[in-house]
């Protein structure tokens, strides 16, 4: 079911999920955002949240500062909580804590509010947010205080009705950030927070004489420390509150002799947390100290794995991290059906220290590198029957992945390293961290580079796979030609059958038949191989090679259930897939089916959130949608992609943008112009593709309308020879058409006009595009009316508005104009009885048969019947060609047109010349050119 689309949404996707996790149709109502309820209670701070609150009314940038501990944390998850109700767009939470990488910071915060992100700027970031009025939280922030401000300026720049809270242990230094220092908790304070953490261990424990001094002594020894008090509090399960004071009194006692310039409060939490380790069992202190490897959250599973080994086995691991989770030293959270762990970003790098000084920190990383890469591998086998429920696996454990890649790329021996990112490359090809996934797997196959192994052959595929979303041009090609040479030698024909398709992926641009003969290779190599997702993906990309020559009915029947069989679990391409599919219908007059293939093909590609394939699925619903009628709702499709875009520090890869906007700007062929000029620029290794030559006759119509001929005359001619070269039918036909309308503005240019019109209406006809051949009908009897008015002209426009009421495809404002001035003036010169008449007579034909009407009333206008004078510039070419040799077929291959079509023409031609075969009509044409020079 179509998702509804909502005009001014804030993001370039807005799926909401139901209870299966599967996209539903959306609703005018936004997400209201991640902030999640903490699982222990907000105990007092009730002057510090009055001041945050009043900080925020004033100002966009509040940052809480204050040492590790001290409860900036929870502090802004309740001041955001409590605010929720102010911001219809939502409060949204980012942790920063597992990032390591300045620049990670806009993706994270990017992927937690859903936006597209692009190439690890702020852009995207700022795009998606222009229109919100939310509240984001960036919690620790103070190892990335550079990225962080780059990232929160971007954003407070753009977007007006956007706040930033930050909690850090220093400010940020952005202009506007008001700053509010979080104090200790006061002595009342402090005790409650006490007594409340320990009702959760023990939840009988009341204050009483007997306790309350030595609670009262515990808090003012630790400062006021909120993280310090849980910690202390989480034993009372086993001590008894005068004991946890007795040990706080022998470990402080060390404190004062600590360093002169370190904090106090600074030098207290880690005597606490020290304090705490000190009296774990050694089992525990070992598993606490394994932990700190892990980066982010993670499961029980792993934390077996990793946390035994020497003295602790096991069975002893998950009752130590049960006691751990107890003692407050580590966080439970429950996602879904499983339990997931972490650590304070505080007391994690307490515990990465003692890993340290116990000399496991080397061997313990390379066993996380293990064993997230037999996760990895393992999880492969999911990939093909649930491609989602996979992505969200790994997804889950990226933080994880991304630290175990940093330590095995860096390691002095990679393999490992290089094996998982060889594993991860579907992952990166299917999410929005493709570009990251490239940086990655260039790393990896720079520690090999002269390996001709089955793991570098891997790695190139990978490199090609991610490129063919991340960005196509000038990459893919040259890594997948690199990787099918290194397949072949090691005899993988799965590897080489992807290798292939994605060879084919990289031809696709620029030459179409090394694409279709690549293809058929990597359908052969994935029968031996046993690749499913070539068997379909490589008919897939056959089926968008004859849509993009237009021919729409072969295309339709290479996509059977078969190939939609191979392909169910991939959405990307089934979702590109579709917008061909919608490109065709809408070519060949069926807009009601292109308005529905468009609209699945937007469904589909929403859950994968990148701005490529979401972008393109919009920029076809977008195109759709305004030409039939409905120009609001199409720039309300467009909308969030075009707000991604404008301004994009980089250029971003989305194929049929520039159309899509010039669609939308058809009525002002200025801004149609600077649609297209990037579009017209598109290469792959040096080679104009068929991105140009698309938009290169649409560029030219655009320059002539604007008034600009001059610039518009070898736009054209370019735009024939592209076409031409790539095979391109309905772009040829366009050059055509754009060529008779700067012809008809000059001097005695109304037969070359006539003849123009008339050959991109042979070729619309050959190929089936009847949408477009409405524009030649009325192209010509717009002409035929403004040079001799006569019935037929009548006629045809009059076939053609019935074809266009039938099929839904209103004509745009200025062709409207344009017809309202033919209509009134051939109304005045035939009279109204005439035209009356010759226009009821019009309204009876089909499309077909308005189009044979055209084509047997075709008026000469002055061009005399017979001799060299008498031909029309598409014979006069089919005339070149006879005498350079060529066959009918290569004619027509040649020309985009179809055997019966040349066989049609030479007709014509050995009539006109008094000739009466191929052999004679060459002689001609030799002694023409010899005599004329």
């Amino acid at each position: 079911m179509p998702r509804q689309v909502v005009a001014g949404s804030p993001g370039i996707v807005e799926p909401m999920r139901g209870s299966t996790g599967e996209p539903t149709v959306a609703s005018p109502a936004r997400v209201p955002g991640n902030l999640v309820a903490p699982l222990t209670s907000f105990v007092g701070r009730h002057t510090e949240i009055e001041a945050a609150a009043g900080l925020l009314e004033r100002h966009r940038l509040v940052t809480l500062t204050g040492p590790g501990g001290a409860g900036k944390t929870r502090l802004a998850a309740q001041v955001a909580a409590d605010r929720s109700d102010r911001y219809p767009d939502g409060v949204w939470w980012v942790d920063l804590a597992t990032v390591s990488d300045g620049t990670a910071v806009t993706e994270t915060v990017a992927e937690a509010v859903g936006a597209p992100f692009v190439g690890g700027r702020a852009h995207a970031l700022r795009t998606h947010l222009a229109a919100w009025r939310s509240l984001l939280c960036l919690d620790n922030a103070e190892h990335l205080l550079d990225a962080v401000a780059s990232t929160v300026e971007a954003v407070l720049q753009g977007c007006a009705q956007v706040s930033v809270l930050v909690t850090s242990r220093e400010p940020l230094g952005v202009p506007g950030e008001a700053v509010l220092g979080v104090p200790p908790l006061s002595d009342a304070d402090a005790l409650s927070l006490f007594v409340d953490r320990a009702r959760l261990v023990q939840p009988s424990f009341a204050l009483d004489e007997s306790n309350t001094v030595a609670i009262r002594s515990i808090a003012a020894h630790l400062d006021g420390i909120p993280l310090a008090l849980e910690l202390a509090a989480a034993w009372l399960r086993t001590l008894t509150p005068r004991q946890v004071e007795a040990g706080l009194d022998d470990r402080f006692a060390l404190l004062v002799r600590g360093p002169r310039n370190a904090q106090r409060r600074q030098r207290t939490l880690a005597g606490s947390i020290d304090w705490s380790y000190a009296l774990l069992d050694e089992t525990d202190r070992v598993v606490f100290r394994r932990l700190a490897v892990f980066a982010g959250t993670f499961g029980l599973a792993a934390a077996r794995t990793l946390c035994a080994g020497g003295t602790v086995g096991a069975a002893e691991v998950l009752p130590a991290l049960g006691r751990l989770v107890d003692k407050s030293l580590v966080v439970a959270d429950v996602r879904g059906h499983e339990s997931r762990y972490r650590l304070l970003e505080t007391i994690r790098a307490f515990a990465a220290a003692r890993l340290v000084e116990a000399e496991e920190d080397t061997a313990l990383r390379e066993r996380h590198l293990a064993w997230f890469l037999l996760f990895v591998e393992t999880a492969e086998a999911d990939r093909e029957p649930d491609v989602d429920g996979w992505r969200r696996a790994l997804l889950l454990e990226y933080d994880n992945l991304r630290a175990a890649l940093e330590w095995g790329l860096a390691a002095e021996d990679p393999r490992a390293g290089r094996q998982l990112a060889a594993s991860l490359a579907w992952l990166w090809h299917l999410d929005r961290r493709g570009r990251e996934g490239i940086g990655l797997l260039r790393r990896a196959i720079d520690r090999g580079p002269d390996e001709r192994s089955r793991l570098q052959a891997r790695l190139m595929t990978g490199l090609a796979l991610v490129a063919d979303t991340a960005g196509p041009l000038d990459v893919e090609h040259e890594a997948a030609a690199r990787a099918v040479e290194l397949a072949t030698d090691v005899g993988d024909e799965g590897l080489r059958a992807l290798c292939l398709n994605l060879l084919a992926v990289g031809a696709f641009y620029t030459d179409f038949d090394e694409a279709w003969h690549l293809c058929e290779q990597a359908h052969t190599a994935a029968r031996v191989g046993g690749n499913t997702f070539v068997l379909g993906g490589a008919r897939a990309l056959q089926a968008m090679i004859l849509h993009l020559r237009d021919r729409h009915a072969e295309a339709e029947a290479v996509i059977d259930d078969t190939v939609r069989q191979c392909l169910r679990h991939h959405r990307g391409v089934l979702s590109a897939v579709l917008t061909y599919q919608a490109d065709g219908a809408l070519a060949g007059g069926d807009p009601v089916r292109a308005l529905a293939l468009a609209t699945e093909a937007l469904r589909l590609a929403e859950p994968l959130g990148d701005y490529l394939r979401v972008g393109v699925a919009r920029s076809v619903l977008a195109q759709v949608t305004a030409l039939t009628g409905d120009p609001a709702g199409a720039a309300a499709v467009l909308d969030p992609v075009l707000r991604l875009v404008e301004g994009a520090e980089e250029e971003l890869f989305i194929p049929g943008l520039d159309h899509a906007m010039a669609v939308l700007a058809r009525d002002d062929p200025a801004a149609a112009v600077d649609s297209l000029r990037r579009a017209v620029r598109s290469t792959d290794r040096g080679t104009a593709t068929w991105l140009a030559g698309r938009a290169l006759p649409r560029l030219g119509a655009a320059l002539t309308a604007a008034g600009r001929p001059d610039e518009a005359v070898p736009v054209l001619d370019r735009a024939v020879e592209v076409a031409r070269r790539l095979g391109l039918p309905g772009p040829l036909a366009e050059a055509y058409a754009a060529q008779a309308e700067l012809a008809a503005r000059g001097p005695d240019g109304t037969t070359r006009a006539v003849e123009l019109h008339h050959a991109a209406l042979t070729i619309r006809v050959d190929h089936r595009l009847r949408a477009a051949q409405l524009d030649s009908l009325e192209a010509l009897a717009r002409l035929g009316a403004a040079v001799h008015p006569t019935p037929d002209d009548v006629r045809i426009l009059a076939a053609a508005g019935s074809a266009r009421r039938d099929l839904g495809l209103p004509r745009g404002a200025d062709p409207q104009r344009a017809h309202d001035s033919a209509t009134a003036e051939l109304r005045r010169a035939l009279g109204a009885t005439a035209f009356d008449r010759a226009a009821a007579e019009g309204a009876r034909l089909t499309l077909d048969q308005a189009v044979e009407y055209a084509r047997r009333s075709r008026g000469r206008r002055g061009r005399p019947a017979t001799g060299w004078s008498s031909l029309t510039p598409t014979e006069l070419e089919v005339v070149r060609l006879v005498a350079e040799g060529c066959t009918n077929p290569q004619i027509g291959a040649r020309l985009l047109m179809s055997r019966g079509t040349v066989k049609t023409h030479l007709s014509h031609i050995f009539t006109k010349l008094d000739t009466t075969n191929r052999t004679q009509l060459a002689a001609a044409a030799i002694d023409r050119q010899d005599r004329t020079g």
